[in-house]
């Protein structure tokens, strides 16, 4: 009786360690996807930075070229204006020669009377001729404001790029963001199985939007349910309200007790976007930890980012 009690135990246990082994299994696997999407979007990456270093060396050789097209342009017309004075410094120089051939002519006559009369005649044009000439001086051009702009450029560029990477990234609003920053590589975490979405439709809400807290880059529809970016900024009115540097919006709607549930449409979203919960008190000035959602104490925030998903609160 003792040992077909065991068997029996013991084939509860084999059950349980097949169970274990295709947890296992399918960890593997799981692990196994996730690194060939990795070196995918490794590739990926390499290839997309290589085009847009490409893209910058492009511009900046545009920029060389109509910069120096500018320059040309500028010498050009210059040279010009130039050499239309030096012609007609020239001209009045034939014009003189000319006159004082005329005057030599009427000194090696000699006969008195026609010395007189040949002066009276030229006597006005004397007058004329002997006035001193306006003195020219080439106002000297320069390119020396590009020169300086262009410095101020490359001093700003290497300012930036002196710093190391790690801490640009970690200094910019949308890849500080990135939750993988904080994370040593190959983190895994532990994940259960989803839950039925059944359960929380009995909790559902339908929040909107609050016009007052919207960024000027962004744009509420009219049923205050749907939320846009677009490049060019909107003048709306002054609000304390008002996020002014993070594109944010909050909800006209809170809740100050029991459960509540809703459900946000990203199919336009991209490759970024980050929704999430936040008191009243959260700040909205400024780019600071204070006013951006899930990094301080009065906010969470779900994150997706290119192919990875974070939640976190105060910056964790």
């Amino acid at each position: 009786q003792a040992a077909r009690e065991k068997k029996v135990i013991m084939a509860s246990y084999l059950k349980q360690l097949a169970l274990k082994k295709k947890q296992e299994i399918d960890n593997t696997k799981h692990i196994e996807e996730a690194a060939d999407e990795l070196k995918t979007h490794m590739s990926a990456s390499q290839t997309w930075l290589t085009e847009k270093f490409a893209e910058l060396c492009l511009l900046f050789e545009e920029e060389e070229a109509l910069t120096k097209s500018y320059i040309e342009e500028k010498a050009q017309k210059t040279l010009r204006k130039y050499e239309e004075q030096m012609e007609a410094s020239k001209k009045q120089i034939r014009i003189i020669d000319s006159f004082s051939d005329r005057i030599r002519q009427i000194q090696l006559r000699t006969d008195p009377l026609y010395v007189l009369k040949d002066y009276t005649t030229i006597e006005k044009e004397i007058e004329k001729h002997i006035i001193p000439a306006e003195q020219w001086a080439a106002v000297p051009i320069s390119f020396e404001h590009l020169a300086n702009h262009f410095r101020r450029l490359v001093e700003t560029i290497q300012s930036i790029l002196r710093k190391p990477l790690k801490t640009r990234l970690k200094e910019d609003i949308f890849s500080s963001l990135d939750a993988t920053l904080k994370k040593e590589p190959g983190v895994l975490l532990s994940v259960n199985s989803s839950t039925d979405r059944s359960l929380f439709l009995k909790h559902a809400r339908s929040p909107t939007l609050e016009f007052d807290s919207l960024h000027p880059r962004l744009t509420l529809s009219e049923d205050l349910l749907s939320v846009s970016y677009s490049w060019r900024r909107r003048f709306y009115s002054s609000s304390p309200q008002r996020f002014d540097s993070l594109w944010q919006v909050l909800s006209r709607d809170s809740f100050c007790a029991g459960s509540h549930y809703w459900e946000v449409d990203l199919v336009q979203a991209a490759q970024g976007w980050w929704i999430g919960a936040a008191y009243p008190s959260i700040k909205r000035k400024g780019d600071s930890e204070l006013c951006r959602l899930g990094w301080n104490r009065a906010s969470w925030c779900i994150k997706r980012f290119d192919f990875e998903y974070w939640a976190f609160h105060n910056g964790e």
